[in-house]
């Protein structure tokens, strides 16, 4: 397992817009359709990372409970299919459904949304709030595949908690581990 950091985006900048394939409904949905009404967070994932699979049901709990408290959630794959075929559109859906993905999973066939987002590794976390400035990026919490520390969803929860409370959140904000985004040669 290629243990890749985020890059980590500057703090306020400006949510890149896009309108990508959702695997799910087959539609194509654009950021303005997906945002929240108090806050966005965008996650970089794939079906396959092994980083990704570990926080798959918290991920899953997270945009339930904060789903209902107005923050959109938006998964997107990047990766090239045509060297991971698991990872291609129709193995999405199959995953999202799998995973019980409360979210649209979105394609970016074209990679120019996670070059956008300066996007380095599955899963990179992005909280926006309601004017799509980037209030957070990085981990989900200190745990990894292995290293025994249990899954808690920490870290996005308190800056999601920050961002509904409107608290500025005063944590250290740690990149997020993960597998390398699989560029297209």
């Amino acid at each position: 397992m290629a243990r890749t950091p985020s890059n980590m985006l500057p703090l306020g900048t400006k949510a890149p817009d896009f309108t990508l394939l959702d695997t799910i409904s087959n539609t194509n949905k654009s950021l303005n359709d997906l945002k929240g009404a108090k806050g966005t967070v965008i996650m970089f994932i794939c079906n396959h990372c092994p980083f990704v699979i570990h926080v798959n049901k918290m991920l899953v709990e997270i945009a339930n409970h904060y789903s209902m408290e107005g923050v959109g959630f938006i998964a997107i794959s990047s990766n090239d299919v045509v060297n991971y075929p698991q990872d291609s559109p129709g193995k999405m859906k199959l995953h999202a459904q799998e995973n019980n993905y409360p979210f649209p999973y979105l394609y970016d066939e074209t990679q120019e949304i996670a070059k956008a987002f300066d996007a380095a590794c599955t899963p990179d976390i992005y909280v926006f709030n309601n004017a799509l400035n980037l209030v957070y990026r990085g981990q989900l919490d200190n745990s990894r595949p292995g290293n025994g520390i249990p899954i808690s969803g920490n870290d996005l929860k308190h800056a999601l908690d920050c961002l509904l409370n409107n608290t500025e959140n005063t944590n250290i904000q740690k990149p997020s581990i993960g597998c390398n985004i699989k560029w297209k040669k």
